[in-house]
């Protein structure tokens, strides 16, 4: 259970509120209801959701949203804001597709299917922690490995060109996703984000292409899917290299037709959005045949741009340091402190081997649990610097380290799959996957 997280659902009804609550509870630590907007405010001062589950009507009589898109406006107006999933009827997805452009992180049509509204919830949890407290420091640094990545953003960001981003988890490639798409002439536009390996099969067509009323059994009105909710804007597709082969294919005839054809419908429908893809896939394991189809990977890497590691980027280690630590200074109303000299020369030196998102939790721990007059080593509790890799030898595998690094994972959380997916910034899929190939 990830005891962290704090979920707020905001709906009149409170039977739809409890059934959510129930639904959630089971995975996340404080999961709460609110029926009237009113005290919201009150809410907020005691403690900022992590993810809000907005309904958008209150008053009995009124369908026009206004009331729902007013909250959304004040919870995005919060120094860290919460992401927001909205919760719309069948007939306002043009309602969700407003949230979205004013800053929803997602839509869930009512009534829901509990694995999309599970997965949208583990997918909002997620994307806020990697993008806290500030998403402009994905891009912060100078060193030459930065400074090309800034400069391919700002040459391929005016352009249409599908762009696929690689790097490994925890460098930031969300982040470059979203200087992407506001360096383009769609910024106005949607930016949408969504973790393909976290679709289940079954759902697949329906959350990416929409359906029609009647499609199938649930289908009780139509329904936009993601291409559609995105359209004049980017659509990110995220983990595409944990997509099952099968959700390749018909994302691969979508692309090649710039058209999507709605589950029941007769006739398909134009797209027009930007793809930007990411995957944390190693470029040996991405060319396999057998992992991701070759006419699908030349339709999304037209510009590949490769974010790299913070451990090839040392020298923007203290810039970032010093962001982060100001930005939790100022969130738990800390003193501002300096890193102590030695301990500055050590996490420089360190691997850092989650990447800037380590970096972050270990400024978090400092500002919380630090005492001395100067940030000390021991406060971001790394321990002590990674010995060097060993030599490869025979029994040094990768897949046995990939197994070796999911089972610790595992054991750390206790078991909970969501809390080891997390761990290993991988979406719960894809670790199921990784299981079953490994015999976990």
């Amino acid at each position: 259970m990830a005891d962290s997280a704090y979920i707020l659902i905001l709906d009149d009804d409170a039977d739809v509120a409890t059934a959510a609550q129930m639904l959630l509870r089971r995975r996340h630590g404080k999961v709460a209801t609110l029926t009237d907007p009113a005290h919201m405010r009150a809410t907020l001062a005691e403690r900022v959701p992590d993810v809000v589950l907005l309904d958008f009507n209150f008053t009995p009589g009124r369908i026009d949203g206004a009331e729902g898109l007013a909250m959304l406006d004040l919870l995005r107006s919060q120094a860290r804001p919460p992401a927001v999933i909205a919760l719309t009827a069948y007939a306002d997805v043009p309602l969700a597709v407003e949230a979205l452009k004013r800053g929803a992180s997602d839509f869930i049509t009512k009534p829901w299917d509990n694995a999309r509204l599970v997965a949208a919830v583990d997918s909002a949890l997620a994307r806020r922690s990697a993008s806290a407290p500030a998403a402009s420091s994905a891009l912060m640094g100078e060193s030459n490995a930065m400074r090309d990545v800034k400069a391919m953003v700002a040459s391929v960001g005016p352009t249409e060109a599908n762009v696929m981003i690689l790097g490994e988890n925890g460098v930031g490639k969300e982040l470059v996703a979203r200087a992407i798409h506001h360096a383009s002439r769609r910024a106005a536009a949607t930016f949408m984000a969504v973790d393909m390996g976290a679709l289940p099969e079954s759902t697949f067509e329906s959350e990416l292409f929409g359906h029609r009323r009647g499609a199938f059994t649930d289908a009780k009105a139509d329904r936009a899917g993601r291409f559609q909710a995105a359209r004049g804007g980017s659509l990110f597709l995220d983990e595409i290299g944990n997509m099952p082969l099968a959700g390749q294919a018909k994302l691969l005839t979508a692309l090649e037709r710039r058209e999507v054809t709605p589950i029941g419908a007769d006739r398909p429908e134009a797209i027009d959005v930007r793809i930007v893809s990411a995957t944390n896939l190693d470029e040996v394991r991405l060319f396999d045949p057998a992992v991701f189809r070759p006419d699908l990977l030349f339709r999304l890497n037209t510009i590949v741009i490769r974010v790299p590691p913070l451990r090839e980027r040392a020298g923007d280690v203290p810039a970032l340091l010093r962001h982060y630590l100001d930005a939790y200074q100022l969130q738990y109303q800390r003193p501002a402190r300096a890193v102590d000299a030695g301990a500055l020369d050590r996490l420089c030196s360190y691997p850092w081997p989650g990447n800037v998102r380590a970096l972050r939790h270990a400024c978090e721990r400092a500002v919380i649990l630090g005492t001395g007059a100067e940030y000390a080593f021991a406060d971001f509790g790394l321990g002590a610097a990674m010995a060097p890799p060993k030599a490869v030898t025979e029994d040094f595998k990768l897949g046995a380290l990939e197994r070796d690094t999911i089972a610790a994972a595992l054991e750390q959380a206790k078991g909970n799959i969501s809390l080891a997916a997390r761990l290993l910034g991988v979406s719960r899929a894809a670790l199921y996957r990784k299981l079953g190939k490994h015999g976990i």
